[in-house]
């Protein structure tokens, strides 16, 4: 995983509630065992009509909003099935960081072992940022290490996050590189089992 410390990004205003997984990533694109090459398929039935054409109102389809690092929507977001493909998709489209009221917890749990940081804030806090996004594109600086979201106006935003998951957030730990290095205590205890 790649560490996570301070983003700077305008924000992708994606203002809808109970976001669910299939709407993240819809089964029909569920056929790779990769991480990789999902983006493409991020929220695919809105952004694309049956025809395969753009949509042409849907944010993602905006170009102000194409190097967007940072996504912000409504309550409940990533709920639904537990596929682990929708962090995927986040990832690979290009998002870090997910801000939102609240979360599907296994949605929620995923997005730090794929390396995406997930920041609740209040309802009114993402109504207010999310009102300035659609308004105009609107930049923030998230940082993890202060846990931080500030405005381009200057107005700042505090978020709570488990020490742990900063810790592997900041470092780009997941769980393989959390037990690599433990390798030499593992191996120390491997060639004395054997020894039994």
């Amino acid at each position: 995983m790649e560490p996570i410390n301070i983003v700077n990004s305008i924000i992708t205003p994606l203002d809808r509630k109970n976001v669910d997984t299939d709407q993240i990533i819809s089964k029909e694109f569920l056929k790779r065992i990769e991480r990789t090459g999902f983006g493409e398929f991020l929220f695919y039935h809105w952004r694309f009509d049956a025809d395969g054409n753009e949509v042409k109102d849907f944010v993602l389809n905006k170009p102000e909003f194409k190097d967007s690092k940072i996504l912000v929507a409504q309550d409940n977001f990533g709920c639904g099935s537990s596929r682990e493909h929708a962090p995927w998709a986040i990832l690979d489209y290009g998002f870090n960081v997910v801000i939102a009221p609240s979360f599907a917890d296994i949605f929620h749990n995923n997005c730090y072992k794929n390396g995406i940081l997930p920041i609740k804030l209040t309802e009114a806090e993402c109504d207010e940022i999310l009102a300035k996004g659609l308004k105009a594109p609107y930049s923030v600086e998230v940082n993890l290490g202060n846990q931080t979201v500030t405005g381009e106006d200057g107005i700042v935003y505090n978020f709570s996050i488990d020490p742990y998951y900063k810790e592997t957030l900041l470092n780009g730990w997941d769980e393989i590189a959390l037990t690599i290095k433990y390798e030499e205590q593992i191996a120390a205890y491997e060639a004395q089992r054997v020894a039994y």
